[in-house]
């Protein structure tokens, strides 16, 4: 694919001053289709969706209807009303945590790289309903360690209920075997629920084809609009779980007495919605959908090469995870020692006009853990990301090594 070309497509990636921007993993930038999509709502059809029947409330409960078809297509779900419209990934875990009934006692297994979105309401189930939280220690580089795993499955025996990790990590770029850990999790009667917002935007992911239950996602960091994320679950699974967002179309019936909750998807879609959010989801995944994503995460592959390549032997610096840039996606994350990663992210931008994260990555337990109070830098590549980005990256990160250092 000719990723340089569809650089065209980004407003923020043409004209002058083009900044070199590898924070993806935070938040990609938007197409001119996506940004077209938020403003053709507001201007055309500004009504609402699923309830009003005029031609505005009409044309919005179809787009909608039609980008949850797109979303289910792309990510391999049975049926559109398995995909659920959330405001981000950490709603959908949320979702997932809070609307599952619980025994006390109930394991319920993470791993030791988790974000905060799949830690603390772990933590906070532990704390309020007496549930068991279990951390799957990683292998000293940060690669998934499956016996320890197995035996943490087997340690849990009946009372495990729920494996919850992230297919790829936001610290390291680290996938883990999603498919093997499921048939693992499921020969012990437990379900599984993936993160997914690192990996959906970067790679072919098929929910059948890796048989799990629950699937969240971030669309903001898919190309599309910010305050959009998705949650996929079988329905039979959805079906039992309750809202957490109850109120306007979360229930077909009403009374002064009770209340008959709607079917899924709408039960946990309460209030009015982010009509032209879904309806841009459903342009950015359209945009996703003609890319070979298997090119795309080569492609980032790539550029992660060029950038180790440009940074492991300097001084004080040390990558999070193995050394092979194969192994952990478009991630560089850099851990330096006696340099601030807020004041070099600075630099990296005033400088060169390079964007990148600082910080703890919203994963503090790994850097509380391992005594790195500082966090690290982090550069994720995109598809649309040039190899002359990631050289000025490399180029400008040694620079401040030597002047600073």
């Amino acid at each position: 694919m000719d990723f340089n070309k569809l650089r065209d497509d980004f407003p923020t990636l043409t004209g002058d001053n083009v900044p070199a921007y590898l924070d993806n993993a935070c938040v990609t930038l938007k197409p001119q289709s996506v940004i077209n999509t938020i403003h053709e709502y507001y201007t055309q059809t500004p009504g609402c969706g699923g309830r009003s029947v005029h031609r505005y409330g009409t044309a919005v409960s179809k787009a909608v209807r039609d980008a949850r078809v797109t979303l289910g297509t792309f990510l391999g779900a049975n049926d559109p009303n398995e995909i659920v419209f959330t405001r981000n990934a950490t709603h959908s875990l949320n979702q997932i945590a809070h609307g599952m009934s619980w025994n006390k006692g109930d394991v319920v297994l993470t791993t030791d790289r988790e974000h905060n979105s799949n830690l603390v309401p772990w933590l906070q189930l532990e704390q309020e309903q007496g549930i068991d939280h279990r951390v799957v220690k990683s292998h000293d580089n940060n690669m998934f360690d499956m016996e320890a795993f197995e035996e943490a499955c087997s340690q849990a025996g009946d009372k495990l209920r729920l494996v919850s990790m992230s297919h790829v990590g936001n610290l390291d770029g680290i996938s883990i075997p999603i498919k093997e850990i499921t048939k693992v999790a499921h020969d012990h009667g437990a379900l599984v629920s993936v993160d997914g917002a690192q990996s959906t935007p970067h790679m072919n992911v098929d929910v059948q084809n890796l048989d799990i239950d629950f699937l969240s996602f971030s669309i903001h960091k898919m190309c599309g609009p910010s305050g959009m994320g998705g949650l996929w679950g079988r329905y039979e699974l959805l079906d039992e779980l309750r809202t957490i967002q109850s109120g306007g179309q979360t229930v077909s019936a009403s009374t002064y007495d009770k209340a008959t909750w709607a079917k899924p998807p709408a039960r946990f879609e309460g209030g009015l919605g982010n009509f032209s959010g879904m309806m841009a989801t459903g342009a950015a995944i359209d945009y996703l959908s003609k890319l070979d994503m298997n090119a795309v995460h080569e492609h980032e592959i790539k550029l992660n090469r060029i950038m180790t390549a440009g940074v492991k032997d300097l001084p004080g610096l040390s990558i999070i995870g193995p050394e092979d840039a194969s192994k952990r996606g478009g991630i560089c994350s850099i851990l330096m020692e006696g340099l601030p990663a807020h004041d070099v992210a600075i630099l990296l931008d005033e400088a060169a006009g390079v964007m990148v994260r600082s910080g703890q990555h919203c994963v503090h337990s790994w850097f509380d853990h391992h005594g790195h109070q500082q966090g690290s830098l982090r550069a994720s590549a995109y598809f649309y990301n040039t190899e002359e980005e990631v050289k000025l990256f490399a180029d400008t990160l040694t620079e401040i090594v030597h002047t600073l250092g």
